[in-house]
């Protein structure tokens, strides 16, 4: 085993700076790669060094293997840390690491290579008794052996891509009928984001939980586990909240999942940091789903209730030392939880968003960690994951690791993208999750479209934008009288003068808001014909006030013209002076445009001039943020104008093609 004192992180974001400051922490050279649009990233200035390795999209960059390679030689990195992410569980990857000369801070490529396909992967997991869901894992691909495994199978059933995983290439079928255009979906997603359109089909055990064990094994045969996670809460089979341990865990199910994870990891030699996943049903049955052969996102909540460094771990089983814990060593203390932060579009199926973080300031306080990359002002782009930070939270128990996870989300200030910031909240107050109900199912369960729509600003909110906006004007007039000399010698502002604000509202209609500067830091604000006097002190983007016999504080940011986004109690609006726009500033466009919801990459488009759709047919697909999206046709008529080209990327709004509505 090479010993080594530098190492390469070989990925972005939050996963990149734990890693760095990890490695840092234990006294090693800590590297980074970074691409184009990362140039200014938070990684990249945590790193001691850092090397320009490609364009945006991560085939030019991040998982180009031979650019790393090269970025580790250029620097002298000795090591290589793949994250989690990216080429993390690449067999070919570690293989070229080892080869280069590289230490590879992760399992073997056979491990890899054994857990990296799904069908494989169960078929190991049969053969070592390791509990699996009845299903399919067979060689013989074809549509037709597919269906007729379907059927012996029943229904529901979920089709999934063999080499993936996050829910690419993953479909739930409900009935044969809708089987065939399943495969196909599912096979062009997988292709695309894995590079193979292998599937497996597996019974869809319904409203389970998903429940993982975090193992850890050294090269001296040793393995052990770390208790597990509660993973159920999640969106498009993607995780969004955490949990350690499992809320309804017992000492005999734990040791249970806890052996079955370990004799797994232990069939392939496992080496390093990895995790089972399970499904676990009504009745404490658990299925083995699949093994994720490196660090989770979640591992924090893993390393609060446990004490122990997962990544430190990583580096010191990498040089070939033993593991330093036994497993009557790891005992669970107190709850932890954590909430993915995502710049996502709740209300609009859970879209990405691209967009600048104008303002960003993350929680703090007891019991509270947040792991990040993001950098206020830093570019949000289509091109990578839209998980932007995890904010966790430690309690002696339950109850209080969501309470002080609610306060912190209160307190997560995120301006300028659109985020799901208050969504998690929701999700810590629904009382099947502060009952422990929370199973797969629990967003389709308790949440409904209406609980998405955007709710009208409270009345504090529109007083607020209302003096920040006058403010922000008069602090500008000041600069320009102070720029020139004789308007600052005739400038004046001791005359009482009235403004009006007028601000749409969410329910489409509008209110206006009358105001007067009675004083410095004083005004006079009438809505509805009611007068509020209100004092202000700001000191950066906070604001103190008193109104109405209360006093509060709020967070805001100017984020365009005539607009400010005011945060109060965890609450945010973005309220928008329409007398600061003239007509000609709104654009307004039909029916029949069809735009692209985000920035993308075209995949396909399905209809040419002179078509005739109707509402609902797919006229073209978008990948954006690793899955992918169909566009919808919303009106019926005869395509007039096709813009949109597979393969090009697009932006946001773009015009993708028209559609002459039917009348």
């Amino acid at each position: 085993m090479n010993k080594f004192n530098s190492v390469l992180v070989a990925n972005r974001g939050e996963i990149a700076v734990r890693i760095l400051r990890a490695a840092q922490e234990q006294g090693y050279r800590a590297i980074a790669v970074y691409s184009e649009a990362d140039a200014e990233a938070l990684h990249v200035q945590v790193a001691d060094a850092a090397v320009l390795i490609g364009a945006a999209a991560v085939k030019e960059s991040y998982l180009d293997m031979h650019k790393i390679l090269q970025a580790a030689k250029q620097t002298g990195a000795q090591a290589i840390h793949p994250g989690y992410g990216f080429l993390s569980e690449n067999a070919e990857f570690a293989k070229a690491c080892e080869q280069a000369g590289n230490v590879f801070i992760g399992p073997s490529a056979h491990a890899i290579d054994a857990m990296g396909n799904k069908a494989a992967a169960k078929r190991l997991m049969i053969a070592a008794e390791v509990p699996c869901v009845p299903g399919y894992e067979g060689e013989d691909q074809s549509d037709e052996k597919l269906l007729i495994a379907a059927e012996s199978i029943g229904f529901p059933l979920m089709v999934k891509a063999a080499a993936g995983g996050g829910g690419r290439g993953m479909r739930l079928v409900q009935s044969f009928d809708h089987l065939a255009d399943a495969i196909q979906s599912a096979r062009s997603e997988a292709l695309n984001a894995f590079g193979s359109d292998e599937l497996i089909l597996e019974k869809a055990i319904i409203n389970p939980r998903h429940v993982e064990v975090q193992v850890f094994g050294d090269s001296h045969g040793n393995v052990i586990h770390f208790g597990e996670r509660d993973c159920s809460v999640q969106r498009r089979h993607q995780k969004v909240i955490e949990e350690a341990p499992c809320p309804v865990m017992t000492p005999e199910l734990r040791e249970a999942m806890g052996a079955a994870a370990v004799n797994a990891a232990k069939s392939i030699d496992y080496v390093g940091a990895g995790t089972v996943e399970f499904l676990l049903d009504a009745d404490k049955h658990f299925y083995f789903l699949e093994m994720n052969t490196r660090l989770q996102v979640e591992h924090p909540v893993t390393e609060l209730v446990t004490g122990y460094d997962l990544a430190a771990l990583q580096f010191v089983v990498a040089q070939g030392e033993p593991l330093p814990v036994m497993q009557e060593d790891v005992h669970l203390y107190g709850h932890a939880i954590e909430a993915r932060l995502y710049a996502e579009q709740p209300a609009n199926d859970f879209l990405p968003a691209t967009g600048s973080a104008l303002l960003w300031d993350p929680p703090s306080g007891p019991g509270i960690r947040v792991d990040h990359g993001l950098n206020q002002g830093q570019e949000i782009s289509p091109f990578y994951d839209p998980m932007l930070a995890k904010i966790i939270a430690y309690g002696e128990d339950r109850a209080a690791a969501i309470r002080r996870l609610h306060h912190a989300l209160e307190n997560t200030r995120l301006f300028g993208v659109e985020n799901n910031r208050e969504f998690l909240m929701q999700v810590l107050e629904r009382d099947d999750f502060v009952q422990a109900r929370a199973t797969t199912a629990f967003i389709a369960n308790n949440f409904t479209h209406e609980d998405f729509a955007s709710k009208n600003a409270s009345q504090t909110h529109i007083l607020l934008a209302a003096c920040l906006l006058y403010r922000k004007a008069q602090s500008e007039h000041r600069a320009k009288a102070i720029a020139n000399a004789n308007e600052a010698f005739g400038w004046r502002n001791n005359r009482p003068v009235d403004v009006d604000y007028e601000f749409a509202l969410a329910d489409e209609s509008s209110v206006v808001v009358s105001l007067r500067e009675t004083a410095p830091e004083h005004y006079s604000v009438s809505i509805d014909s009611v007068v509020h006097p209100i004092d202000l002190y700001d000191n950066g983007h906070k604001v103190h006030y008193h109104m109405d016999n209360v006093q509060g504080n709020a967070v805001f940011s100017f984020t365009g013209k005539g607009e400010v986004t005011v945060q109060i109690d965890g609450v945010c609006h973005t309220l928008v002076n329409q007398r600061a726009f003239t007509k000609g500033d709104v654009d307004s466009a039909g029916s029949g445009s069809v735009t692209a919801p985000m920035h993308g990459n075209v995949l396909s488009v399905s209809v040419n001039v002179g078509d005739q759709v109707e509402v609902g047919q797919t006229l073209a697909i978008l990948e954006a943020m690793k899955m992918e999206h169909r566009i919808i046709a919303e009106v019926a008529g005869e395509v007039s104008s096709v813009i949109a080209v597979a393969g090009n990327q697009v932006s946001a709004g773009s015009l993708l093609m028209e559609i002459e509505e039917q009348e």
